[in-house]
């Protein structure tokens, strides 16, 4: 029941100004019956502060109210965008629009063309639910001023998110959000943002066709293009796409995952549409071992298409697939790449593994390391290939400055391709690496919270008391990346330096999840002693997740 204090009274004019701006039928109702209840403790998590804007752009809850995602928060999204794009010169600038096909995703897309035609800007939509791939593409192909990616990727259903891009291609990086989210502050009313109801044009299938072009170029003319893959879209937006460019190259069309094929925003068959997520797989490998004659590799895409997940065949029985792990499928790629003779600047994120700078660095190519996330792998100077661990590779920086998840897939069944015809796998580069580079494992200690506190508290502890011994093995160095370091700028993360291992902690930028990502590199002699190597590391991988949840205290 609702008090009579002050506070109280307060919150509700608050709830009640925002209702009456309210432009979403469905939103408005759900606000109006919290208000008629008297929900006070509801009112008061949807009026905590609004949904903050930053480098990941908007990502939240669906929902009524500032802390939720709803088209009131995407208006003045797009309204702050509109007039920073305005502010830096571009009055008629092209903004490029798309959207993925979960809950509410065309309604923001269309919201925010209409905001940029009001604004006198140019506005474009993609023709339909798009992987953020082709959005990224036609922002470089079409000349744009910027894009917005409605999409929150590989979160929960209940999930919708709001991601910018500027002329370049890339994500926002710093200043811009910040100036961004000022502008989007400095909005009084929607009633003061103009939405005329057309204006803006509906892209056709040329962008689409322009993409699909640009696909063929990551792979060499006339390579085998003979591996059989099974696919899952993860009730994503990939299938279509996907299909298309694997015709196009040649390929055999890959066996669908037939329960997660079509989009659908509820994902039915998955606790979180996330390859990396136990069980999300389950489907695939049931499909892979029914599948005649058995595929070479199965292939994932998130439900945006923007990742790539890949898993292989471990033994002769049907059952016996694994999925790889991200930093193996960036090595693969990169030694595949340097294996056809790639040249440019090969670039990472400081959370993945460190084998793609031995790679590099054999094969006399520049190396960087960069923070985590896409906006800033893709702005290194001279980029060829970039990957992050979480399942993101860039192979064609010049078509896609941003993770590509079709165009990983087709490099992928090209190297799987070549591997099968001299009788080998994806496994068998893995052991060759290990040999010439040391064995580089990598795990992750990841925790999902309802409480975000629990992070805070776990970085605080660490701070304080910075672990001096993990696994057995001595720190060497302990880092507060908030200081930044000489090739990095600030970023909330801790770096411990051991040796013969690495660890990195930081509160995930999109997830309530606090991520610690692990490395351990041992030696392998020769072949006859990766057996051995490979037991060496599980346990040290062990030790360090188990010492490591000790001192963090989680």
């Amino acid at each position: 029941m609702q008090d009579d204090t002050p506070a109280t009274s307060e919150l509700i004019a608050q709830a009640q100004s925002w209702l009456a701006e309210d432009p979403d039928p469905e939103t408005r109702e759900e606000l109006g019956k919290l208000i008629d209840a008297e929900d006070i403790t509801e009112l008061k998590t949807r009026f905590a502060g609004t949904l903050q804007f930053g480098t990941a752009g908007l990502r939240g809850e669906l929902g009524a109210g500032p802390m939720r995602m709803n088209r009131s928060v995407v208006i003045r999204a797009a309204a702050g965008l509109a007039a920073y794009l305005k502010g830096k010169g571009q009055t008629d600038g092209l903004v490029v629009i798309g959207y993925d096909a979960r809950h509410k995703s065309a309604d923001f897309a269309r919201d925010t063309a209409a905001v940029m035609t009001g604004a006198g800007l140019r506005a474009a939509v993609l023709p339909r639910p798009l992987p953020t791939p082709v959005l990224a593409f036609a922002i470089r192909h079409l000349g744009a001023a910027a894009g917005v990616e409605v999409t929150a990727s590989h979160n929960p259903p209940r999930d919708n998110g709001y991601k910018v891009y500027l002329g370049d291609g890339s994500q926002i990086v710093p200043p811009a959000d910040a100036e961004i989210a000022a502008e989007i502050d400095a909005i009084a009313s929607l009633h003061d943002v103009p939405r005329p109801d057309s204006g803006w044009e509906t892209l056709d299938e040329a962008v689409l066709e322009a993409y699909l072009a640009r696909t063929d170029a990551v792979l060499s003319p006339g390579s085998p293009r003979t591996a059989r893959a099974v696919y899952t879209a993860m009730h994503g937006v990939g299938k279509d796409t996907l299909l298309a460019a694997f015709a196009r190259a040649g390929f055999p069309a890959p066996t669908l995952v037939a329960e997660q094929a079509e989009p659908d925003p509820d994902f039915p068959t998955v606790a979180f549409p996330n390859p990396e997520e136990p069980g999300a797989m389950d489907l695939a490998f049931a499909t892979a071992a029914r599948t005649i004659p058995a595929p070479d590799l199965i292939i994932a895409n998130d439900p945006d298409a923007d990742r790539c997940a890949a898993a292989v065949k471990t033994g002769p029985d049907e059952t016996d697939w694994r999925m790889l792990r991200g930093d193996e499928v960036g090595a693969l790629l990169a030694a595949h790449l340097v294996n056809r003779g790639a040249q440019g600047t090969f670039a990472e994120s400081i959370v993945s593994s460190s084998l793609l700078g031995r790679i590099a660095g054999k094969a006399g190519l520049p190396y960087e390391e960069t923070l985590t996330g896409f906006k800033w792998i893709a702005r290194v100077d001279g980029l060829r290939y970039g990957y992050e661990e979480a399942l993101g590779y860039c192979v064609d920086p010049e078509g896609v400055r941003d993770k590509d998840g079709i165009t990983a897939a087709l490099l992928l069944a090209e190297l799987a391709s070549e591997l099968k015809e001299e009788g080998r796998t994806f496994l068998d580069l893995l052991d060759d690496l290990a040999v010439e580079h040391g064995l580089h494992a990598t795990d992750q200690l990841s925790v999902r919270v309802e409480d975000l506190s629990v992070i805070a508290d776990a970085m605080r502890r660490l701070r304080e008391q910075p672990p001096t011994e993990l696994a057995g093995l001595a720190v060497s160095k302990a880092e507060d990346l908030t200081r930044g370091t000489e090739a990095l700028p600030p970023t909330d993360g801790l770096r411990y330096t051991l040796d013969g291992a690495r660890v990195i902690v930081r509160p995930s930028g999109t997830e309530p999840k606090l991520k610690c990502y692990l490395e351990v590199v041992v030696p392998v002699p020769d072949k006859a002693a990766l057996p051995e190597s490979h037991a060496r590391a599980t346990e040290l991988l062990a030790g360090l997740k188990r010492d490591l949840s000790a001192a963090a205290g989680i």
